[in-house]
């Protein structure tokens, strides 16, 4: 039996699906600012390839730089160790009692020492994938400000309008697809994010992804709902 090897999200067809997303957008609503958002995702998508690549690969520098660092910090204590000597006349019990407790601290301070120049180089790549991951948050809450004034019972109403109340400029058919192409940009937001941890392990990263997942589902599903409503309302009418 062929082993089972899972897929991994491709990159390129991503960057794909934004780009022919963006095109529909632009020829379906010329000059609108969705179809401006949708260019601005598009360029996010061209460079998370890259981006992936660059948080995942070895910062060989770092890593032998914090292996030296190391290396000369267990040293100097195996060095500091093995000096001492005991004093001829022995020690009394508060002596002994002060030096243990000033070599915990010590053995404490070098670990965590350890511990920073260990973890530094993750901790970088997190910072860049939390960065990019950022990003693509800011373009979800932009899709939705797009699509917070298109509501479908305006559409299906006649109600007085006031001086601030939206521009109704849709049609039925034209509201639809709007509110569609928000939910597959909310959707191809979170596919790119996902790009970023594909390659890097890490459970900081993993969770401001899953966040990002959870964030995009939510707003998408308000889209539906509105879509749910206008259909309906379309086939009564």
């Amino acid at each position: 039996m062929a082993e089972f090897k899972p897929q991994s999200l491709n990159p390129d067809l991503i960057e794909q699906s934004v780009a022919k997303l963006s095109k529909r957008i632009i020829e379906r609503f010329p000059d609108s600012s969705l179809g401006k958002l949708s260019k601005q995702l598009l360029v996010v998508a061209k460079h998370a390839k890259r981006r992936s690549h660059s948080i995942a690969r070895p910062i060989f520098t770092l890593r032998a730089g914090s292996v030296l660092l190391i290396a000369v910090i267990v040293a100097g204590l195996l060095t500091t160790m093995f000096s001492l000597k005991m004093p001829k006349g022995g020690i009394e019990l508060v002596e002994f009692i002060q030096l243990l407790e000033a070599g915990i601290n010590d053995v404490v301070l070098i670990g965590a020492a350890i511990f920073f120049l260990a973890t530094f180089e993750n901790r970088i790549k997190r910072t860049r994938a939390l960065k990019a991951v950022h990003e693509l948050r800011t373009i979800a809450h932009l899709i939705d400000m797009h699509q917070l004034t298109k509501d479908p019972e305006r559409l299906l109403s006649s109600g007085p309008e006031t001086e601030s109340s939206p521009q109704r400029t849709m049609s039925a058919f034209e509201l639809g697809r709007y509110l569609d192409y928000c939910s597959e940009m909310l959707s191809l937001t979170g596919k790119i994010a996902a790009i970023y941890v594909q390659e890097f392990e890490d459970e900081v990263a993993l969770a401001a992804v899953n966040e990002i997942e959870s964030l995009t589902t939510g707003l998408s599903r308000k889209v539906w709902q509105k879509l749910m409503i206008l259909h309906t309302a379309t086939r009564a009418a």
